[in-house]
């Protein structure tokens, strides 16, 4: 594996992991009833973010969901 194709896996694992703790917290909250506070909806917009670099990946095949 070449460097390049190293620090795509790299950055790869890191959306995955901060797409997943990004859940894992909004979940927590959802569970407190704090669905309408402002970390609630500052999460979203960072999961729809994360799921649209995801999707990418998925696009042009380097991902398999």
């Amino acid at each position: 594996m070449s460097e390049r194709e190293e620090k795509f896996e790299k950055m790869l694992q890191a959306i995955q992991k901060e797409y997943d703790e990004t859940v894992s917290k909004m979940e927590k909250l959802k569970a407190e009833d704090k669905t309408k506070t402002v970390t609630y909806k500052q999460l979203m917009g960072t999961k729809v973010a994360l799921q649209n670099m995801l999707s990418r990946y998925e696009i042009y095949g380097l991902l398999e969901r």
